[in-house]
């Protein structure tokens, strides 16, 4: 079909584009130009720029996925060898990259504990699943979306989750123990292969999530914490960028009792080549494909380079100064009147720690948000919780292994100069920030589903 009339395309020159685009990159702060030690959780670590290279080459960027394997040979290795060095690190016998990202993964292990105990012929029976108030939100939520009841364990006194809880609750219905290890606090549970064996004897599985694996490479592993699935986020643990919240990979591994239950296909090697394996999964019970193809592919490859780039004692070194780096911060905050943290009093941390400036509130009235702001104008950032705060007035800092000293120091110092603000000139904080673009916003729309609008055609049935 031809036009009668030519299209509606904007009419803009390529150099105004270039310096629309050019001024949009200048206005983002990011770990490129500034100094990323405080998006807690996130692991947000230098990603080698020759990895990214890598993944641009045309002999990644122009392969197909519905393409003959004989023809990727190259790319099925690389995810093949990536899945052998995951069991590795995790003792697990099998893993998938089809997971999109953590909470995907976190579903995943949700649905892979339902398939086995519905083809144990428990599926009915076993409706519930238990977490820790400290872990990911997700670690709740993706069960819950795949229809389990969701039960909560609250820490003790001391920041651990409660064991005389677990008891209280395990029992027929459990279907799976799903936590993170450290939890979101930096508080690692050293008693956890108690908390996995007394659900195993329940007859319940045991999910790993571990988002905050950063300090555990090399040196604890999920298998002899008693944990039947996993996962590792490659977009954190491994160093493949975030990307502005994709594309990423939550690489899930499992036991080989559950093998038949992932989605297929797996990538196995014959001894002469690379082949996707569809023959191993339980027709009857897989869970099925959880999206297309096998993964993102790019963010394995570069994973993969960052793991042969280090090697085991690497991977065990990236560990080791990741939890110098945060407990270094941790001290020198903790000497601050106005900073503290929650628990485990006199003792370190893992890979971050969430902070409270409650004091500081109750001193100036200036909150954590306010504060958070103020650091903007300074190039910095930090996160503070999820929501709700069980933690007041949080402040959570993951510094990863990348910053040296020298940075780590200069990140407390803007924090003093921040606090001190506080204390002597609080109204500069409250306006904050001056130095940005995009300075306060109105946050109630984000607590009013009435407002919320996730597609074009939810935000039209609204407004019109």
């Amino acid at each position: 079909m031809q036009r009668k009339t030519p299209p509606a395309l904007p009419e803009i020159s390529q150099p105004r584009v270039l310096r629309h685009y050019t001024r949009i990159s200048q206005e983002t702060l990011g770990a490129d130009v500034n100094i990323e030690i405080g998006q807690g959780t996130c692991t947000v670590k230098y990603s080698p720029k020759i990895n990214d290279q890598l993944a641009r080459l045309p002999e990644m960027t122009e392969l197909h996925p519905r393409q003959d394997p004989e023809t990727v040979q190259g790319i099925l290795q690389i995810m093949h060898e990536t899945d052998l060095y995951m069991r590795e690190i995790s003792g697990m016998d099998r893993f998938t990259f089809q997971p999109s990202g953590g909470s995907q993964a976190i579903m995943v292990m949700a649905a892979l504990a339902r398939a086995y105990h519905e083809a144990n012929g428990e599926g009915q029976e076993r409706n519930e699943v238990i977490t820790t108030i400290y872990s990911h939100p997700s670690d709740a939520a993706a069960p819950a979306v795949v229809g389990y009841n969701i039960i909560y364990l609250q820490p003790d006194e001391d920041g651990y989750p409660d064991f005389e809880a677990l008891k209280a609750v395990v029992g027929p219905k459990t279907a799976a123990f799903i936590v993170a290890n450290p939890e979101d606090t930096g508080v690692y549970n050293s008693r956890v292969k108690e908390f996995t064996d007394l659900v195993h004897q329940h007859g319940g599985l045991c999910g790993y999530d571990q988002a905050n694996a950063n300090g555990l490479l090399g040196v604890t592993r999920a298998k002899e914490a008693g944990f039947d699935m996993c996962f590792f986020n490659l977009h954190k643990t491994f160093s493949t960028p975030h990307g502005c919240g994709g594309p990423a990979v939550g690489a899930t591994g499992v036991v080989e009792k559950l093998v038949p239950y992932l989605p297929a296909p797996l990538i196995d090697f014959d001894g002469k080549s690379y082949f996707l394996n569809y023959d191993f999964a339980d027709p009857d019970h897989s869970i099925g494909k959880v999206r297309l193809f096998n993964g993102v592919a790019p963010v394995v490859l570069k994973a993969y380079a960052w793991i042969r780039s280090l090697g085991a004692e690497g991977l065990y070194e990236v560990a080791k100064v990741a939890v110098l780096n945060n407990n270094y911060l941790f001290r020198k905050l903790m000497a601050l009147d106005c900073v503290d943290a929650p628990y485990t009093k006199g003792k370190q941390r893992v890979e971050q720690v969430r902070y409270t400036l409650a004091k500081l509130y109750e001193d100036t009235g200036i909150t954590t948000g306010d504060i958070q702001r103020r650091m903007m104008d300074f190039g910095m950032h930090y996160w503070t919780s999820h929501h709700p705060y069980y933690v007041p007035e949080p402040m959570t800092l993951e510094p990863t292994e990348t910053p040296s000293k020298e940075d780590l120091d200069e990140y407390i110092e803007t924090l003093k100069h921040v606090f001190n603000e506080a204390y002597t000139n609080p109204e500069i904080i409250k306006t904050a920030p001056h130095n940005s673009v995009c300075h306060q916003i109105d946050e109630s729309d984000m607590d009013d589903p009435e407002k919320w609008a996730v597609s074009w055609r939810v935000y039209l049935r609204k407004t019109q």
